[in-house]
């Protein structure tokens, strides 16, 4: 079996708020020193396939500059290796990507000359660990033209997701893209298994309304055409997709047994790692239940939190049930509880994120920003003293100047 592995690596999702508004959401840091796109890449490489594309297309520069030529991953190679397929305008081409199965169709070119008989298709914003190789021996020994992998979700979350039906024989009977109700639990984890023949054919007939995506447009119209099954998954699989499911992911890793296990040597997450410092603990520091990442200094209180690279957390200062990013600074006297602060970003003396007991949803994003995070976007300073309430918004560069007052009730947005 010749394998492709097409990882879809240009989305943004609304839902991630500011973390998007400067990256695509497979670059956004996780669980310290990794980014989301470092779950799929690892699992190819730890799969053993080595011939992967990258489609992107929303704000490419964070995930290019961390993916590279692929070194950390070993796909460094001139035959196979990683390809960052952009997206581009030319003449038989309207527009830019408008889905994944566009994006894709958009690239067939590319995946002819590759001479595959099997073409996997990865989401780029999951985080999970998976050996795609029985999924494969599963679609080769059924003689499947597409497999779906799918696990079980919460009955209250079926409404994120595309929902699978299947029969006695784990054949898909039904596929409806994120169902207001659905009498189904199953989901689809964005993780597709085609014949290359079967792909060609499915994103090159002419429909209307075209297939533009794959689980909106693709599956639902060809369960009925194909043999399509559903290969169930039991391990640990988390869709970030919203601020609160990313924010659970990260303190997750906090457990005393994480589902999520980042130190098995014989499943290794791969990354781009700068060279820095080891992490250091000052003399009158207090920290308990954190991720430490490498040139991270505390000097003050850190609990319950991830704690990324370059962070420093000044004496005197508290962050609590947090996810600190890269090179963000702490002044003394502050305190951090239940935030979610992007890169480098400056939180001068004194001030306070996360403050109070009220509770009010952010007025500009009320269906997705009201669990109580407080999110601050990259870049931001903070100044001396001010108070910021729960689901409030600091968008990404907002100086000191931008803040009115000080103090920002909940629900606001700078």
């Amino acid at each position: 079996m010749k394998v492709l592995a097409m990882i879809m690596a240009g989305g943004a999702s609304e839902a991630l708020s500011v973390l998007t508004a400067v990256r695509s959401e497979p670059a956004i840091p996780f669980g310290g020193k990794f980014r989301i796109i470092d779950f799929p890449l690892s699992n190819c490489v730890n799969s053993g396939i080595f011939n992967v594309a990258l489609l992107t297309q929303h704000m490419p520069r964070s995930l290019n500059d961390h993916v590279g030529v692929g070194k950390p991953w070993d796909l460094d190679r001139s035959k196979g290796g990683l390809r960052l397929l952009q997206p581009y305008l030319g003449r038989d081409v309207g527009g830019w990507q408008r889905g994944t199965a566009d994006a894709v169709c958009r690239n067939l070119d590319f995946v002819a000359e590759q001479r595959v008989n099997t073409v996997l298709v990865l989401a780029g914003d999951h985080i999970y660990k998976m050996d795609y190789r029985p999924m494969l021996q599963f679609h080769r020994d059924q003689k499947a033209d597409v497999t779906v992998a799918v696990r079980r979700v919460s009955p209250f979350e079926t409404h994120r997701f595309g929902i699978v039906s299947i029969d006695e024989d784990n054949r898909v009977s039904h596929f409806e893209e994120k169902p207001r109700r659905s009498s189904s639990n199953l989901a689809s984890m964005g993780i597709y298994v085609f014949k290359y023949n079967t792909l060609v054919e499915c994103l090159t007939e002419e429909t209307d309304p075209p297939r533009l995506d794959f689980g909106r447009d693709v599956l639902p119209a060809i369960v009925k055409q194909y043999r399509v099954l559903a290969y169930p998954f039991e391990g640990y699989w988390a869709d970030v997709g919203t601020l609160q499911a990313f924010w659970e992911a990260n303190m997750a890793l906090l457990g005393e047994s994480p589902a999520l296990d980042l130190y098995d040597p014989q499943w290794v997450i791969h990354t781009r790692s700068e060279e820095r410092p080891p992490a250091k603990i000052g003399p009158e520091a207090r920290v308990g239940g954190n991720l430490l990442s490498n040139g991270c200094i505390i000097e003050g209180t850190a609990e319950r939190s991830i704690i990324s690279p370059g962070v420093y957390v000044s004496a005197g200062a508290t962050v609590r049930d947090s996810v600190m990013m890269n090179d963000t600074w702490v002044g003394p006297g502050v305190v951090i509880d239940r935030a979610i602060v992007d890169k480098e970003v400056h939180v001068a003396e004194g001030a306070q994120i996360g403050f109070g007991e009220d509770n009010t949803p952010n007025r500009h994003s009320p269906e997705s920003i009201n669990t109580g995070l407080t999110i601050v976007g990259r870049r931001a300073q903070i100044p001396a003293g001010v108070r910021i309430g729960h689901n409030v918004v600091v968008n990404p560069g907002v100086t000191t100047q931008a803040f009115p007052d000080r103090d920002i009730p909940s629900g606001e947005t700078l």
